[in-house]
């Protein structure tokens, strides 16, 4: 139901039935940022359930971004269950066993882009939700967008702006990125390392490779830069985190033939570090190694870096952990491990804990997700609900 519309549509399907929904999920194509109709199915089957449902949409960084925020009660605490319903392109349909949007079932598994990653994990929080019902005290919501695989840059970091603005209090939330290497149960995430890239540049003047006085190749000099960049490791790891690690993703000079010395040569990079930096310190780390060759160069830091995070041991990491255990019969790692998610956004609105279905096939052809698994996941979602409210 649009806002102000008065109109709740009639459901297709029984949104209490996870795999049922995961399936209209997936049946709705959504690769990034163009979500809006899977998550106006979300809208429909929230509003119906008593929902009160906002769309909060911005383009100030590309194409429009569909986001969705959905809350019932209005007293504390709230629980919130976050995170995404746009999906990585499938790459060459032929090559999926399923359609990649299908929604197929087949031998014990939902196959589709994001079964995984993560419409599996949407559907089984919705699903257990709504089982739960209106809590008695307290509330439930849902905070959802269509631009986390993409630059995450309208998504949910503008969500959390615009929430904190208007002062919408959430005092917890279960973002269902797929964090289980092998089996349900494996981890969950309590923070991630911090995100930083750069580009490294170094100017020289073209030449003919014949005449190499008459030019100045700035490859060795690149080269030397990068191997004073990556000589020596950044940390060892801390007690929560493994260790910062620096790769070097890309080196170019643009330059097809084999008779032009290059006027200019570049590399780009990226940092994934733990608690021993901040961006702060962490940059002038990389100036300081940079600097200290000598060599002329320009460094610039990329957009969109993130600082490193934990949501500190306690009472809502002891209870996620024992709904895991409960569930699964697994006692699940504390994790840090892994890339980026929109918890580094979240983590400035409220604690957040991340956990989902397993990972093995996300981003792959045949994505697919075993029916049992999702069934166990909403299972540890209700656990998650009825135990934070009766708390």
């Amino acid at each position: 139901m649009l806002p102000g519309s008065g109109v709740k549509p009639a459901l297709p399907l029984d949104p209490t039935d996870p795999v049922a929904l995961a399936q209209a999920l997936i049946r709705a194509p959504s690769v990034t940022p163009d979500a809006g109709e899977a998550l106006a199915l979300v809208e429909a089957i929230l509003s119906a359930a008593g929902y009160r449902v906002e769309r909060l949409d911005f383009s100030d960084h590309g194409p429009r971004v569909v986001n969705l925020y959905a809350r019932i009660g209005a007293a504390g605490p709230n629980l919130c269950f976050a995170g995404h319903v746009d999906v990585v392109p499938p790459g060459e349909p032929g090559e999926w066993t399923r359609g990649p949007f299908s929604g197929d079932v087949a031998d014990g598994l939902l196959y589709g882009r994001g079964a995984v990653d993560m419409k599996g994990a949407v559907a089984a929080a919705i699903a257990a939700a709504l089982r739960h019902g209106r809590p008695a005290t307290g509330s439930l919501s849902f905070l959802l967008t269509g631009d986390e695989e993409g630059p995450a840059l309208d998504g949910t970091v503008r969500v959390v702006e615009a929430l904190k603005a208007r002062g919408e209090r959430v005092d917890a939330c279960i973002l269902g990125e797929p964090t289980n290497p092998e089996a349900l149960g494996d981890a969950f995430k309590i923070g991630r390392r911090g995100s930083l890239s750069g580009i490294l540049t170094v100017e020289g003047r073209q030449g003919h490779v014949a005449y190499p006085h008459l030019a100045d190749n700035p490859i060795p000099r690149l080269l030397a830069l990068l191997a004073a960049l990556t000589a020596d490791p950044l940390d060892r790891g801390s007690d929560f985190f493994p260790p910062s690690n620096l790769e070097v993703i890309s080196v170019d000079v643009g330059n097809p033939v084999f008779n032009v010395i290059p006027a200019k040569a570049e590399a780009r990079f990226n940092v994934r570090f733990n608690d021993h930096f901040t961006l702060a310190s962490l940059e002038a780390e990389i100036r300081r190694r940079l600097d200290a060759t000598g060599l002329a160069h320009h460094l610039a830091f990329r957009p969109g870096p993130s600082e490193s995070f934990r949501t500190e041991p306690g009472p809502f990491v002891d209870l996620v952990r024992d709904a895991v255990q409960a569930v699964t019969g697994r006692v699940p790692e504390a994790s840090t491990s892994g890339g980026s998610s929109d918890a580094r956004f979240i983590k400035d609105l409220c604690p957040v804990i991340e956990f989902g279905l397993v990972g093995r096939t996300m981003h792959q052809v045949d994505e697919a997700s075993p029916l049992a698994d999702i069934a166990a996941l909403t299972a540890v979602y209700e656990r998650i609900i009825a135990r934070y409210f009766s708390a």
